[in-house]
C-alpha cells in the first residue's frame, strides 16, 4: 500500500517538473533593435528601427524589447541612441538593457541599389552570432517588403521566393569590350540584283530604267541599341541607313531594321529585319518579247498581267521587303571591322550585297561617360 502511494508521489513530481521544464524551454529569448544606420534613403534611423522591430515583432519567435523602455532606459544611463553603431558599445547597451540579443545594421543607397545589412549580437559572448546582407532595387517604395525579407533571412524564415525575385538586385556582368560591343560606324559595300529588277535597273532611261549595272555600290552608316547582354552573348537593334547607285547618277535610299545577335567572343553575328527602299514605281507589264511597257501604252483588246515595276517615268513609293544578314567582326586592338552578306528575296528580282566598316572601341570612364 505504501509502495503505490510513492508510486503516486513520484508521478505528481514527475508531471510537476514537466510542466516547470515545458513552462521554462517556451521562455523568449529577448532582444533589443538598436543602431540601424540609414544612408540615402527616405528614412532616417529611428523610423527604420521602427520598421525593423516590427517586422521582429511580427515574427514572434523573440520576446522583443518596447522601443519606449529602450529610450527611457538609455536616456537614464546617458546614452544616445543615435550614436550605437559598434558592436563593442552595443554590448554595453544591451548589458544596460538586460537582453538576449541586440539586433542592429544599415541601409544604404549605393548607385541602384538599396544595401540591406543586418547583424544579431548575443550579448553574453559578445560576438556577432548572425549576418545578412542583400542588395535590393531602387525601389523605396517598398522599404518595408525588404525589411521583412532580410529579417526573415537572418532568423531562419523562408520567404516568397516570386517576391524575392521582384526586389533582388542581381549581379550585372561586367562590361568590357570583351563582353559588349559597338558597332556604330559608316558602312560601304556593293550589291548584285537579280531577276526582272536587274533589268529594269539595267534599261536605258529612255525605257524607263536607271542605266545601271545590276552591281551597284552602297553608302551607310550603322547605328544600334544593345538591349541583351549576357557573357558572350547580345541582342541589339540596328539601324541602317544606305543610298546606293551614285556610280550611275542615281540617289536610291534605303533604310533597314534589324534584329540582331552577336557573339562577342568570336566575332559572328546574324541578323533579319524589314528594309524600307524609296524609288520610282509604275504600273506596266512583260509582253510576249520579255520587254517592260506601261500600262497605258498596252494595245486595246491585249490582254497581260499588270505589275508595279521599277520604272523612272513613274512616282515615287516606298517598297518593303525582308533582309537577312549574317557576318563577322575582324578586330585589332581597338579596331573593329564588321564584315557582312545580306540578302533580300524578292519575287521579281532578289538581292545580294557585301559591305564592311569600322569603328574604334572607346574606352570608359567608371561612370560610364566615354572618353
Amino acid at each position: 500500500m505504501k509502495t503505490k502511494k510513492l508510486h503516486k508521489k513520484m508521478s505528481v513530481c514527475l508531471v510537476i517538473l514537466l510542466i516547470s521544464f515545458l513552462g521554462f524551454s517556451q521562455e523568449k529569448t529577448s532582444i533589443a533593435v538598436i543602431g540601424i544606420d540609414c544612408k540615402g534613403i527616405k528614412l532616417d534611423n529611428i523610423s527604420m528601427g521602427n520598421l525593423v522591430r516590427l517586422e521582429l515583432e511580427k515574427a514572434n519567435m523573440y520576446e522583443v524589447l518596447d522601443k519606449y523602455d529602450v529610450s527611457n532606459i538609455l536616456k537614464d544611463n546617458g546614452v544616445d541612441a543615435n550614436n550605437c553603431f559598434g558592436k563593442t558599445k552595443l554590448v554595453k547597451v544591451g548589458e544596460m538593457l538586460k537582453v538576449d540579443k541586440i539586433l542592429t545594421g544599415n541601409v544604404d543607397k549605393f548607385g541602384e541599389k538599396i544595401i540591406f545589412v543586418l547583424r544579431m549580437i548575443d550579448v553574453k559572448s559578445q560576438k556577432i552570432e548572425r549576418t545578412n546582407v542583400m542588395e535590393y532595387l531602387d525601389l523605396q517604395e517598398e522599404i518595408q517588403t525588404m525589411a521583412k525579407i532580410s529579417l526573415n533571412n537572418l532568423i531562419g524564415i523562408e520567404n516568397d521566393p516570386l517576391l524575392v525575385d521582384l526586389l533582388i538586385n542581381y549581379d550585372l556582368l561586367v562590361s568590357s569590350p570583351k563582353t559588349t560591343v559597338k558597332l556604330n560606324g559608316p558602312r560601304m559595300g556593293a550589291s548584285f540584283t537579280t531577276g526582272d529588277a536587274a533589268k529594269r535597273l539595267s534599261a536605258s532611261k529612255d525605257e524607263g530604267g536607271y542605266n545601271m549595272f545590276p552591281v551597284t555600290s552602297i553608302f551607310g552608316y550603322q547605328y544600334e541599341l544593345q538591349y541583351l547582354s549576357s557573357g558572350d552573348f547580345q541582342a541589339l537593334i540596328e539601324v541602317i541607313g544606305a543610298i546606293s547607285g551614285l556610280e550611275a547618277g542615281n540617289f536610291i535610299p534605303s533604310i533597314s531594321l534589324m534584329n540582331g545577335f552577336r557573339f562577342n567572343r568570336n566575332g559572328w553575328e546574324i541578323g533579319l529585319g524589314p528594309i524600307f527602299r524609296l524609288a520610282k514605281v509604275a504600273e506596266g507589264y512583260w509582253d510576249e518579247d520579255d520587254n517592260w511597257n506601261l500600262a497605258s501604252e498596252m494595245p486595246e483588246g491585249a490582254s497581260y498581267d499588270i505589275i508595279n515595276g521599277i520604272d523612272n517615268r513613274g512616282d515615287y513609293q516606298v517598297s518593303t521587303s525582308l533582309i537577312i544578314a549574317f557576318g563577322k567582326t575582324f578586330r585589332s586592338g581597338y579596331l573593329n571591322i564588321p564584315v557582312n552578306i545580306y540578302y533580300v528575296p524578292k519575287k521579281e528580282g532578289s538581292t545580294i550585297g557585301l559591305v564592311f566598316g569600322f569603328n574604334i572601341a572607346k574606352k570608359q570612364r567608371r561612370n560610364g561617360d566615354k572618353l
